[in-house]
């Protein structure tokens, strides 16, 4: 039995205002919570027991997933008091692991959407004796990214911090959030304080002489952690671009959810998901887009490549493009909304008050007390 270590912890900042109550690996990606496509996938591999290191609304995680059953998993959940960096977050929640110094362990980032051979990568770094192998992935623009160049063998060279010039672009290969140790490595991250791995661990383990393995792979893959990529991951898993045996639902142009009402008349699209008991009313248009639960568009809306949170309201004729609506605002009749903006959680817009040729209105967060969406309580956060 292979295990596995689940990152899960981080605050998932660049997609607020969605994850202000929601932790980033929870949110609904084509239908489901992300986690449920990375766990039929790691399942698929072989893998047996799932350690799910968390931090941020820690206790959001247990209630939905279990002991695992479900997903032909054992599931296991450690919580960090303080954030403990990647490093630390591995070490401490390898004390739930079972296996053996020289077993391998699969540590996966949770806000990575992947079409990586799983047990391949795994199989290849027993077959290397490699203390950690790594999965690297090449970007057309790599300057945004640590560059991790290899040899012909695979070998790692270096961990390089972002380039600031372009004789510093030496590889296009940057690191893909997926690795697998050796238990033995993961002993030797320390214990009980903020660790790296991009910045200690892995050079660390270069320069005592271990062995860190590159395997660059080509398929897909893509960071959900902005709400342009969100949308994209979602969209590309309906419409099967990137496969998942936990898509609850044939691949297409859009996924409409059970309880889910969607009038005739409307239009849907490029890969959108429509979430349980979502409204969307005739002559809406909705392409390319995340409809969470509860969430209600009305007749004439046009609604492209956006979030539109649980029981939020998008009222009619609205034009809507690369737009997140928080958890139960309402946006009110005709307005268009530059692309970009972002709607607190709560918020209200009146009728009209913003077009597109106008500076955008902000939209503060208000209370959920009235919105009917679950959240976690402020002690919880």
């Amino acid at each position: 039995m292979t295990e596995a270590i689940l990152l899960v912890g981080g605050q998932g900042s660049r997609l607020r205002p969605l994850t202000s109550h929601t932790p980033k690996p929870l949110l609904h990606v084509a239908g489901v919570p992300f986690l449920a496509h990375q766990l039929a996938r790691a399942a698929e591999a072989g893998v047996g027991r799932v350690v799910f290191a968390t931090s941020y609304l820690a206790e959001l995680f247990e209630p939905y997933f279990g002991d695992g059953e479900r997903f032909g998993l054992h599931l296991e959940y450690v919580t960090e008091d303080q954030p403990l960096g990647t490093g630390g977050a591995i070490r401490n929640a390898a004390r739930r692991l079972r296996g053996g110094p020289d077993e391998p362990v699969l540590v996966f980032n949770g806000d990575i959407l992947s079409g990586l051979d799983i047990a391949a990568l795994r199989d290849g770094h027993r077959a290397s004796g490699a203390a950690v192998t790594m999965h690297l992935t090449r970007v057309p623009d790599p300057r945004a990214f640590g560059l991790v160049p290899t040899d012909a063998d695979g070998r790692v060279l270096a961990f390089l911090e972002k380039p600031e010039s372009p004789d510093q672009l030496v590889t296009d290969q940057i690191n893909a959030g997926c690795y697998v140790f050796t238990r033995s490595a993961i002993d030797r991250i320390p214990d009980g304080r903020v660790v790296s791995v991009e910045r200690e661990t892995f050079p660390g383990l270069l320069a005592s002489g271990e062995f860190v393995r590159g395997v660059v792979d080509d398929t897909y893959w893509l960071d959900l952690g902005t709400p342009a990529a969100f949308v994209k991951g979602s969209a590309d898993l309906v419409r099967g671009v990137v496969p998942s045996p936990a898509l609850p639902g044939p691949v297409g142009e859009a996924l409409v959810l059970d309880g889910a009402d969607v009038h005739p008349d409307a239009v849907l699209g490029e890969g959108t998901v429509v979430g349980e008991g979502a409204h969307i009313a005739a002559g809406a248009v909705v392409n390319g887009s995340v409809v969470l639960p509860g969430a209600r568009i009305a007749a004439g809306a046009r609604v492209h490549r956006s979030v539109i949170g649980r029981h939020s309201v998008v009222g009619a004729d609205c034009v809507l493009d690369s737009v997140v609506v928080g958890d139960g605002a309402t946006i009110g009749a005709g307005n268009e909304l530059p692309s970009g903006l972002r709607i607190g959680c709560g918020a209200t817009l009146a009728a009209e008050a913003v077009r597109t040729s106008a500076a955008p209105i902000p939209c503060t967060a208000q209370s959920l007390a009235s919105s009917g969406v679950p959240h976690a309580s402020p002690a919880a956060r």
